[in-house]
């Protein structure tokens, strides 16, 4: 599945979730819901995927964890907030520099208006 397809698979996906849902909730309900209708599509999704950070030849223990990875290769960040924040944009810049993806999108559960709430992201 190219790359834009799969964006085109994730973004049905979230507005399901949304359309079902609604704003307001805790975001592991998204994540929970949004992966299970990935799923459903067929996508392979891992959940609280850790990434690992690598200092001068040596892996830090660390608990950083991406929320969502679809198909190997787009880095899904949740956030169920009303404001979209500079650091969310350099945590997922973070994850898809650590783990050497492309393409990532900041999904915020929150927005009122769901178009403004599925923001693309890349290096």
């Amino acid at each position: 599945m190219t790359e834009k397809e799969l964006a085109y698979q994730i973004h049905g996906a979230v507005w399901d979730v949304y359309n079902v849902l609604g704003p307001g909730l805790l975001e592991s309900i998204y994540e929970e819901a949004l992966c299970y209708e990935l799923q459903q599509r067929g996508l392979k999704v891992e959940r609280q995927k850790p990434v690992p950070i690598i200092y001068k030849g040596i892996t830090l223990s660390s608990n950083f964890r991406l929320d969502l990875l679809v198909e190997d290769q787009i880095i899904l960040e949740l956030k169920s907030t009303e404001e979209i924040k500079a650091v969310y944009f350099k945590q997922i810049k973070t994850y898809l520099r650590l783990l050497n993806k492309q393409l990532g999108f900041l999904i915020s559960f929150g927005e009122y208006d769901m178009r403004k709430g599925i923001l693309r992201v890349t290096l």
